[in-house]
């Protein structure tokens, strides 16, 4: 018997409850191995079981040797057993045969589409070119797979007469079941994944009701659309229900809805459109229909209804001013649309926004100018066409700016402060004008300076938040501002305000310049600390490991010289010099200098320094008596009357005369004496005169 059904499809959307699990419609190869799979709803007293292959040749040859529908009993009254009891509820589940479907398939679409798939000679498709696109189908053998699951997925008594769905009513409340789909076809000729699911009649639940169901009401139609997402794992389609009463409500879409962007990740809504009369109000709601026939409870009821569109929209042209409050607007409107508006409306708004609000109302239908005279410093103007059936067009907004060249007052009492990590926030009086737009900002670095501008485009609040680098060299930073208005005019700058850091640096060191011994005393010189906020300077010394402050020196002293007058000979001293600032930051020390003071003090003369003339040996005998410690040598000095002293000899320490046979008869001969120390001191001049 031949049999042949041509199917001609026209819908809006296409879906299966497999095409979501992303099973393909391609032939089956190595690297994609085929396989079952399988959902299941759990009702009051049954459970519901729908599988379907993977793809186009598995389904052909399951369809030949058929699926084997396996269950084990795993838990009984929350316990596991501990050999799962195996019931074989089908070792075959085929399609029924041809003669079955034909008295079904006169009534039921679904049976004549599975039918002609599983038997028709040939399957042709007639329908939309979009359709054929989304399937992506090239092959009769893929066309029948897909539409067979799309029918099955639509009716679940048919997908049962498919082999792709079973019900099982043995099941009791106090156990759970693992269901195994397996499949008949031999390994030699394709090997097909089993699919199973684990499920138990206490697992229950009720339909969920739709969600996000939204209604537009436009011009003689209705924009519905539905999050068809969120409930996927539920609904494969939906019928859609109208009500002009609230109460009776009548399907107006005789097959279910679906959706064709199902796999789409950046579409997950529905949309369908109602065509309706206007001014009639309109009431929608949708009920889903689950893969296994299920309907779900209605969503939420939306209501509205349809207004005409006005076919002319008035735009503003011409605006031409008085004075400064006053202006007069001109508008262009077709001379046809005047007997479709009750007249215009003027709105509107301090900013180009959606916050107009209507000035002038009850404009007559006929007018096309409008005198407005409460002008603000910015004005944007629409002027609104109000239908006659409420549908209400509006023009474009138009700028209206009335001259201005007066520019805001100085901004006053500007104040501030800088924290300890570098954050300033300054701040002053606000301005009243009312046009005012904001502020710009200025800073510099030094008063004398040209002041760069913080702030890109005027600032609104009467504050400001800045960040100064604390540690730099300038410790003070200096601001101000100027007030701006919405026609750009600006105000003088504000007083300076000056602002000084936290401090943080430390001021810089000063530094020695030169030092002189005298007469046993040290004389210190330097160059004082070069930074601004210096306020005291300490000088210290430094001897067998301890260190003395010797003294202190205000800034405004400005002393750079001390003498040392409590410094001891043949000492070694190390002097070093600090800068205190006013915030207590003390200096580096500056460069340590060691100074040894030698001994330098004069000691008494020689005592008993005599000289007598030695006739015998025609030369004068020298003689002297010195007992201090630490004499190194002697010094003699000799001269005549009309020379100067000069060296005659050097003896050492332990010489105690010397006899001079240098001398002429009838001579005065003066002679001195002096001794010198190892740590450099010398005595005073002994002399004595003779003649010989």
């Amino acid at each position: 018997m031949k049999f042949q059904y041509i199917i001609a499809l026209f819908f809006l959307g296409y879906s299966t409850t497999y095409a979501q699990k992303n099973i393909s419609t391609e032939k089956a190869t190595p690297e994609k191995e085929s396989k079952i799979q399988v959902i299941v709803r759990v009702q009051k007293d049954k459970i519901l079981l729908r599988w379907a292959p993977s793809d186009a040749l598995a389904w052909k040859k399951l369809n030949k040797y058929g699926y084997q529908l396996e269950r084990y009993t795993v838990t009984r009254d929350n316990k596991t057993l501990a050999n799962p009891e195996k019931v074989v509820l089908a070792k075959v589940f085929q399609p029924e045969p041809l003669e079955n479907w034909e008295k079904t398939i006169e009534e039921n679409d679904n049976a004549a589409i599975i039918a002609q798939a599983l038997y028709g000679e040939s399957f042709g498709v007639t329908g939309l070119n979009q359709l054929q696109s989304i399937v992506n189908i090239s092959e009769e053998n893929e066309q029948r797979f897909t539409f067979a699951l799309f029918a099955a997925d639509k009716d679940f008594e048919m997908a049962k007469k498919a082999g792709l769905g079973f019900e099982d009513k043995t099941v009791l409340k106090n156990e759970k079941y693992t269901y195994r789909v397996s499949s008949n076809v031999p390994a030699e000729e394709l090997t097909i994944q089993y699919g199973g699911v684990f499920v138990g009649p206490k697992e229950y639940e009720d339909l969920p009701k739709p969600m996000d169901f939204t209604a537009h009401f436009t011009d003689k139609s209705t924009m519905l659309s539905w999050n068809f997402k969120i409930l996927a794992h539920a609904y494969g389609s939906y019928y859609v229900e109208r009500s002009l009463d609230k109460k009776h409500f009548e399907r107006i879409t005789n097959k279910p809805y679906t959706s064709m962007n199902q796999e789409n990740e950046n579409n997950n809504r529905i949309f369908y459109v109602d065509s309706i009369a206007n001014n009639q109000q309109y009431s929608y709601r949708i009920q889903g229909i689950s893969a296994f026939g299920e309907l779900g409870p209605y969503s939420e009821m939306v209501s509205g209804k349809g207004k005409s569109i006005l076919k002319f929209v008035p735009h503003l042209t011409i605006k031409d001013f008085k004075d400064d409050k006053t202006v007069t607007l001109t508008w262009e409107f077709d001379e046809e649309g005047n007997s479709e508006i009750t007249g215009f409306e003027l709105n509107r708004s301090d900013t180009d926004d959606d916050k107009y609000l209507p000035v002038v109302k009850n404009i007559a239908p006929k007018s096309r100018s409008i005198l407005y005279n409460k002008l603000a410093s910015t004005n944007y103007f629409t002027i609104t066409a109000v239908g006659k059936q409420g549908g209400n067009r509006t023009s474009f907004p138009m700028l209206v700016q009335p001259v201005d060249s007066i520019p805001p007052s100085k901004p006053l009492n500007l104040k501030g402060v800088i924290d300890s990590l570098g954050v300033v926030k300054i701040s002053w009086d606000p301005n009243k004008e009312e046009d005012l737009m904001g502020y710009r900002i200025f800073k510099g670095n030094n008063p004398n300076e040209e002041f760069s501008q913080l702030t890109i485009s005027p600032s609104e609040p009467n504050n400001y938040q800045d960040n100064v680098v604390l540690k730099s060299l300038n410790s003070k930073v200096y601001y101000k501002i100027m007030a701006v208005d919405t026609h750009y005019n600006m105000s003088s700058f504000s007083e300076v305000l000056i602002l000084k850091k936290p401090d943080v640096v430390p001021p810089t060191s000063p530094l020695f310049t030169n030092y002189e011994i005298k007469d046993g005393r040290v004389t210190l010189e330097w160059i004082n600390s070069q930074s601004e906020d210096v306020a005291t300077h300490y000088l210290y010394r430094r001897e067998d490991n301890n260190n003395h402050l010797i003294a202190v020196f205000e800034k405004k002293d400005n002393i750079e010289r001390y003498e040392d007058n409590n410094s001891a000979e043949g000492s070694t001293y190390h002097y070093s010099i600090f800068a205190k600032d006013e915030s207590n930051l003390t200096s580096d020390p500056s460069p340590e200098i060691a100074i040894f003071v030698p001994k330098s003090s004069v000691m008494p003369a020689v005592k008993g320094f005599y000289a007598q003339p030695n006739t015998t040996t025609n030369s004068i005998d020298l003689s002297w008596d010195y007992t201090a410690t630490g004499v190194e040598s002697f010094e003699i000095y000799k001269a005549t009357a009309d020379e100067p002293m000069q060296l005659m000899q050097m003896v050492t320490a332990q010489t105690k005369k010397l006899s001079d046979s240098s001398i002429t008869i009838n001579t005065t001969y003066k002679y001195a004496i002096r001794a010198l120390f190892a740590d450099g001191r010398i005595s005073k001049m002994a002399f004595f005169t003779i003649k010989f």
